[in-house]
């Protein structure tokens, strides 16, 4: 019987040396990078709870060769992660802090990618509608672009540190879940008063990009989140939105975009959307009203990152439902941004 040739061989005739078998090798990698995480997005929440993301980060991180670390619930309760953890009250599943981290011995620059991983999104005691929300497996799709990132970046091997850090954890309504008018306390010390349940992308954000900022100390930090329905109404399902606070680094994340396909479109970051957020009991509410939600959700996020340069990407139209380019899959998790942060740290290295 024939079971098929053992290998294929590939030949380039391509006067204008165009392409070349590097550049195959590259486009190979990026596909790998992308499918692992459009497999982790489409994975059904019965079959990917927090605790099981670890184990897939984990298991990642001993195949590459990168350094894994998961901060559990009792460890989060001690750095007091009052935001990560309300949202994790309703579920049975337990939070977790996932760290993964690519070293090279006197790198003089460290990146961290820090990915929203709601494994489920009910909406929690906010309860979303009942249609589509079978799809809300895909409020994790930020946290499977850093899984794939951080494989490729195990293969590339950029002359950069590259910290890859996911919140996880499910959204559920239940006897012990966080309501509306609960006030946390966010890791950097923040009062924040939860005024809707289902804006909670921006809640376990917040506690792990303060706390990557005073771990690692990066020279600069990349988010990746299905945060807002509003993002969507924005900009449909052809372009990521994003928001920063420094003008540099968003031109290398837009390019890095415009190379890779992943394209990125820049929204205003004025001072006066942050007004939107100030809070009547704390520090800060979790929402800032009907306008400019995607703006908003944003703006809660750079509370929490400093000085730090940083660039928020809201994914929520790009991470599953983009029917082109073609080489989109026509159901499912498109693995966005996995391309974009390749082509990022290549321009970097």
């Amino acid at each position: 019987m024939n079971k098929g040739p053992k290998f294929i061989k590939i030949r380039i005739l391509d006067k204008d040396s165009i392409s070349n078998s590097s550049a195959v090798k590259q486009g190979a990698l990026r596909a790998v990078s992308a499918n692992l995480a459009r497999t982790l997005g489409n994975t059904p929440a019965n079959d990917m709870n927090p605790g099981k993301l670890a184990d897939e980060a984990k298991k990642l991180c001993k195949s590459q060769g990168l350094e894994f670390k998961v901060l559990e619930e009792k460890e989060m309760k001690k750095l007091g992660m009052g935001m990560l953890l309300g949202v994790s009250q309703g579920s049975n599943n337990p939070p977790r802090l996932i760290l993964t981290e690519y070293r090279v011995p006197g790198a003089k620059q460290t990146l961290a990618i820090v990915g929203k991983g709601v494994t489920f999104d009910s909406g929690g005691i906010s309860l979303k509608p009942g249609k589509s929300m079978d799809e809300m497996k895909f409020d994790m799709c930020g946290a499977a672009a850093v899984l794939g990132a951080m494989y490729a970046v195990a293969k590339l091997k950029p002359k950069i540190n590259v910290i890859g850090v996911i919140p996880a954890t499910e959204n559920l309504p239940g006897g012990k879940a966080q309501r509306p008018g609960d006030i946390v306390t966010a890791f950097n010390g923040k009062k924040v008063e939860i005024l809707n349940t289902d804006a909670e992308g921006r809640l376990i954000l917040g506690d792990a990009l303060s706390y990557s900022v005073k771990q690692y100390k990066p020279d600069a930090i990349v988010d990746l989140a299905t945060l807002t329905g509003a993002c969507v109404v924005a900009l449909g399902h052809h372009a990521t939105g994003a928001l920063t606070n420094h003008a540099s680094l968003m031109e290398q994340v837009r390019t890095a975009g415009e190379q890779s396909g992943d394209r990125v479109w820049e929204l205003p970051n004025f001072p006066e959307y942050g007004e939107l957020l100030k809070g009547k009991y704390g520090d800060l509410q979790n929402i800032g009203g009907p306008a400019a939600g995607t703006i908003t959700g944003g703006k809660f996020l750079e509370n929490f990152v400093g000085n730090t340069p940083w660039v928020h990407l809201d994914i929520a139209g790009t991470a599953w439902g983009p029917k082109e380019p073609s080489y989109q899959p026509k159901v499912g998790a498109t693995g966005v941004a996995v391309r974009l942060v390749y082509n990022f740290l290549e321009n970097r290295k």
